[in-house]
């Protein structure tokens, strides 16, 4: 058995664009995605603090130092420049391998300022 933990959250980022017209997913810069370890292309969950919406997608590559948080394609209809969003990623780990688990968790601060990593 498995059980699926948190691995990885970029915490009170502000999203800075959305692009209707694209393929789709949330485009993130690289530095942040290395900080709290998320891979381009992995499976993240996007909760928008300002309107409560909640997405399941994928995270691209954006320019690293850009502070980018950009919702793509039809995630785009789900927030606005300016909304306040969490980003988290899961892994599936064994139950021994849980008890000491720690995942990174990155808290953004005013454009997307690395304040600090738990």
């Amino acid at each position: 058995m498995q059980i699926e933990l948190l691995k990885g959250k970029l915490h009170r980022a502000t999203l800075t664009g959305c692009e209707i017209d694209y393929p789709g997913s949330l485009s993130i810069d690289r530095d942040l995605l290395d900080l709290a370890g998320i891979f381009p292309f992995e499976k993240i969950l996007v909760v928008n603090q300002t309107n409560g919406q909640r997405l399941v997608t994928y995270a691209i590559e954006a320019a690293r130092g850009s502070r980018e948080f950009c919702l793509n394609g039809a995630a785009a209809r789900l927030g606005i420049p300016g909304d306040m969003v969490t980003v988290m990623a899961f892994a599936l780990v064994d139950p021994a391998e849980a008890a000491g688990w720690e995942p990174k968790v990155v808290v953004l601060a005013d454009q997307n300022r690395q304040v600090k990593v738990l």
